[in-house]
């Protein structure tokens, strides 16, 4: 935890900006794996664990706007858990580490939910993404489970949005420790990416790694020689020469702060002349991405400037045709890069995701595009000091997408489908950093992760 007073200041900040009303913040459950006893790993809601920092399981957070009291619900532990847990601190004490001095178990906090509907004051909360707090939230609040959804708070979202976004000099060291941590894990994974290893052992390492720094991965392993697949998560290929093994990994502090980084690299540790060609255009489109994101531009601005580099880098391989501005602006470079240029990131590897995407990532200024490709930007908003955001462009060739385009004639005015065939045995390459917006421009986050042509030949020669 960080220390009690920063969370005390963030209730505080978000109790001045709603003003009026009773959020209620729950924690999570453990979760069933197979059966009741065998749980998946912990892992606290991150809202729980943004405003009251307490990482114990069953717990409830609540905010009271009106007389700015705050509250922590939970059940002291009995002697049938002591048993399997060992002693462990009381609600109460756990409760004062976060700087909240009312506790009590959770029988109370239907007492006071109903106390709270009974005069008239408004309830927030955020919307749920998990069954079994949907349920909890049905019966505390005295409604049918379908009607949970009526007291989901807009003010509540944009608060927490306004909130979390610009990250504390404190959030930005946890996220630094977490990309630590991804130096060691794409680093020696790179080291293994020869011919005749399996994908499972590559992954395997990595979690491994992860572990190391004291928490899991931030989401699976995406470990492939199929990165023609965005989000491959088999690994049960074997690595082969002539092949880019596509390694997207991430791991959380014991606080929860992520990391998320892509590094694409050639099996055998030699770029042959084709990857050469692919690697060095999307590595000069992350590099340009980085040097144009600033404070006061749109997201959406820094994805259409990477997404020039990319087109002009096809249309030197003749791929693409015509003028640089018309292909992006008809999205035909999105053949290759059918995804955003990337997304918030800190607490959640897609930070703040479960408030609605269209909440964190746009706002009244800037709505997401219909276009393809386009629209899958997850953040496209005006970028403010604070942020992190990931800077990840791609060049994919998915072999039933470019047949389709082809068949339907789609963009067929900038996309020379003949040249395009010859590229469809290649897979895919994606680079991606983690970077904070600054006062005056942007920095990568953390340990510089090989990332040149010449710096993961060396590494892989190792």
């Amino acid at each position: 935890m960080f220390n009690k007073a920063t969370y005390i200041a963030r209730r505080e900040q978000l109790r001045k900006e709603l003003g009026t009303g009773l959020v209620i913040m729950p924690g999570n459950h453990e979760a069933p794996c197979n059966y009741k006893d065998n749980t998946y790993w912990f892992r606290q809601d991150s809202t729980f664990l943004y405003f009251f920092g307490l990482q114990r399981e069953d717990m409830v957070g609540v905010i009271d706007c009106d007389s700015g009291i705050d509250y922590i619900f939970a059940n002291d532990y009995d002697i049938d858990d002591i048993i399997w847990t060992g002693a462990l601190p009381s609600v109460s004490e756990l409760a004062a580490s976060a700087g909240v001095d009312n506790s009590a178990d959770m029988k109370s906090l239907k007492t006071m939910c109903m106390k709270a509907i009974a005069k008239g004051q408004r309830i927030h909360i955020l919307p749920p993404y998990r069954a079994d707090i949907r349920a909890d939230l049905s019966d505390w609040l005295g409604l049918d489970i379908k009607a949970v959804d009526a007291y989901i708070s807009i003010p509540l979202i944009l608060a927490c949005v306004k909130q979390r976004s610009v990250k504390s000099e404190e959030e930005i060291a946890e996220i630094e420790k977490a990309i630590a941590t991804a130096y060691n894990m794409h680093v020696g994974a790179m080291k293994m990416a020869m011919p005749g290893r399996y994908e499972y052992e590559l992954a395997g390492f990595m979690e491994g790694e992860a572990w190391k720094g004291n928490g899991p991965v931030s989401f699976p392993v995406i470990m492939t020689i199929h990165g023609e697949t965005l989000h491959n998560h088999g690994h049960n290929h074997r690595l082969e020469e002539g092949r880019m093994l596509v390694m997207d990994a991430g791991c959380e502090t014991p606080m929860n702060y992520c990391s998320d980084i892509t590094r694409s690299v050639p099996v055998g540790g030699r770029f042959n002349e084709r990857q050469r060609a692919i690697y060095e255009i999307v590595l000069a489109a992350n590099l340009e991405a980085a040097h144009v994101t600033r404070p006061g531009i749109t997201y959406k601005e820094v994805h259409t400037a990477a997404s020039k580099v990319l087109a002009e880098g096809y249309k030197n391989l003749g791929i693409l045709k015509g003028s640089v501005d018309d292909i992006v602006a008809n999205g035909a470079h999105s053949l290759m890069m059918p995804h955003g240029l990337g997304h918030m990131m800190g607490l959640d590897v897609h930070d703040m995701e479960n408030y609605g995407q269209i909440n964190v990532g746009y706002d009244d200024e800037t709505r997401p595009s219909q276009q393809f490709g386009l629209a899958s930007l997850r953040c496209g908003r005006r970028l403010q000091p604070g942020f992190v955001i990931t800077d990840e462009p791609g060049c994919y060739f998915i072999p039933a997408l470019i047949d389709k385009w082809h068949a339907e004639g789609t963009n067929k005015d900038f996309i020379n489908f003949d040249e395009l065939e010859k590229w469809k045995d290649f897979g895919g390459i994606r680079i991606e950093d983690d970077i904070l917006v600054t006062d005056n421009g942007a920095r990568v986050l953390g340990k510089p992760i090989p990332k040149s042509v010449k710096e993961i030949e060396e590494v892989m020669a190792q």
